[in-house]
């Protein structure tokens, strides 16, 4: 007889249990941390407690993750907050990269407006075809010489497309030295968060220039 059908019988009948009490008092099994036998009641303390551990284990990372997201929109809040402050487009490009740094410690900012200075026929397409922020492990197209020398060590890339309605008016790039910072795949509601406040804040100096 398969293990599987013993298993199965048990589960179809569990008047079996009721009917061999003694049976079951009489069972040993093998402690999961090995050096002696235990009984099945024994067993059964040891995987509710091996389980409780588990479950405290999610409920740390998930109450971590919490304390994380809550950071974080904070650190967001307080951004958009701060770009209140610029008066002008000039004070808007200097103030971007500095809160950037200051906030979430984005070690290298690049912020290019449209207007100001036209990106190549690859990086207006790759930007256009954005719908939110990506991540990548390497540069998008030319978009490694906007960080001058610093380019060549960087592994870890954030695109933040900027828009004005429909159109995009420039692209905001985060980078790092750290190749985990910035990974395909990885959560960007808050870098999306970013994106939005930006282009709001640019919208009316890009419109009156």
């Amino acid at each position: 007889m398969r293990a599987e059908d013993v298993a199965q019988y048990l589960q179809s009948n569990p008047q079996f249990f009721e009917e061999h009490l003694e049976t079951l008092t009489q069972i040993t099994l093998p402690h999961p941390h090995g050096g002696r036998t235990i009984s099945l009641s024994e067993r059964q303390l040891v995987a509710l407690r091996e389980k409780n551990k588990e479950l405290e284990k999610k409920l740390h990372e998930l109450i971590e993750f919490a304390r994380e997201n809550d950071a974080l929109q904070h650190k967001v809040h307080e951004f958009v907050t701060a770009l209140f402050a610029a008066r002008d487009l000039a004070t808007l490009q200097q103030m971007v990269p500095h809160l950037l740094r200051e906030i979430f410690s984005v070690p290298h900012t690049a912020l290019h407006l449209w207007q100001a200075t036209p990106p190549s026929a690859e990086v207006l397409a790759f930007t256009d075809a954005q719908a939110q922020p990506v991540c990548l492990h390497q540069a998008a197209h030319d978009t490694a010489n906007w960080f001058g020398e610093t380019g060549k060590q960087l592994h870890s890339f954030a695109y933040l497309p900027l828009h004005a309605g429909s159109e995009s008016i420039g692209l905001l790039v985060m980078a790092s030295e750290d190749k985990q910072r910035f990974y395909p795949g990885m959560g960007t509601l808050f870098l999306q968060r970013i994106a939005e406040a930006v282009s709001a804040a640019l919208h009316p100096h890009i419109a009156q220039a």
